[in-house]
């Protein structure tokens, strides 16, 4: 339901806020209107590839990943050259490079293949951690809390999963994973408990892209939805006057706290993305 106060619509406000637009609101200097391009029609398909403010963004997103590694490479290898220790700006990014390589990548693929992959899921790390924490400066807006983008992150680790699995592991091995042989099994039973496999581990295959993609969309829409709504309570008790400040300076302390923990979620859920890929990748690297 709708709540009203001086002709604010509240729920308006929060689905405004988290819904992608053909504009970006930059309140209260002005909007501006990104370019609509024509409809592309494949048959019975049309297609728009208009960029919206969620596109915007994660090429944000993106930019500021770019930036913060060059800028990170270049701080180390001048201090390197003076031999000095990493210190400041490069350090920081040193540590956490090294945590997302060492720690989620290599210590869940495996040493061999795991520095195959750390580029990749280095770069799901720090994209999502930027887009999410985009949604929490002014005027900002998180990619992660459109399900379209989380969705074609998922579609991307599933092609890194079974795209990696089956050059590691042959037609044959990658055949075991979707028809696996049951220990303990011979002759015709082994063969029928095996195609009666197949569905469970197609539908598994499945299943995992289908939950990274839900979980980091729902985590992140609904810590704004929180934020906004909170937000939304000083201009319902608006014209209460006498408990104006009151309630807006006890909603400003609570605000200030939801936001401090949506901090920590962005970082968390930018970990969990990265290491559950990393987990699947390495399940699928290893036959058994």
């Amino acid at each position: 339901m709708m709540l009203q106060e001086g002709g604010l619509d509240i729920g308006t406000m929060v689905l405004h806020h988290t819904a992608d637009a053909w504009q970006i609101d930059l309140y209260p200097a002005g909007t501006i209107h990104l370019p609509r391009w024509p409809d592309i029609h494949l048959g019975p398909l049309t297609l728009n590839l208009s960029p919206t403010k969620h596109v915007v963004y994660m090429i944000l997103a993106a930019a500021l990943v770019f930036l913060s590694m060059w800028l990170a490479g270049r701080a180390l290898r001048r201090q390197r050259a003076g031999e000095r220790a990493p210190k400041g700006f490069a350090a920081a990014m040193e540590g956490l490079v090294l945590f997302v390589r060492n720690d989620i990548a290599i210590a869940n693929i495996g040493p061999e293949t795991g520095a195959r992959y750390a580029p990749f899921v280095m770069t799901l790390f720090f994209f999502i951690l930027y887009a999410n924490l985009l949604g929490l400066v002014p005027w900002g807006a998180s990619p992660t809390g459109n399900l379209a983008v989380t969705g074609a992150l998922a579609v991307l680790t599933f092609l890194a999963v079974e795209i990696g699995g089956m050059l590691q592991l042959g037609a044959k091995g990658y055949f075991r994973t979707i028809f696996p042989h049951i220990p303990g099994l011979h002759g015709p039973g082994a063969a029928v408990m095996s195609i009666g496999m197949a569905p469970i581990e197609v539908l598994g295959k499945l299943v995992k892209p289908f939950a990274l993609a839900v979980r980091l969309f729902g985590n992140m829409t609904a810590g704004h939805f929180v934020i906004l709504s909170l937000f939304g309570i000083i201009f319902l008790f608006g014209e209460l006057q006498f408990w104006n400040y009151g309630i807006g300076i006890a909603t400003a302390a609570l605000v200030l706290g939801i936001m401090l923990l949506e901090l920590i979620v962005a970082f968390l859920q930018a970990y969990v993305f990265a290491l559950l890929s990393a987990v699947f990748i390495g399940l699928m690297q290893h036959e058994h």
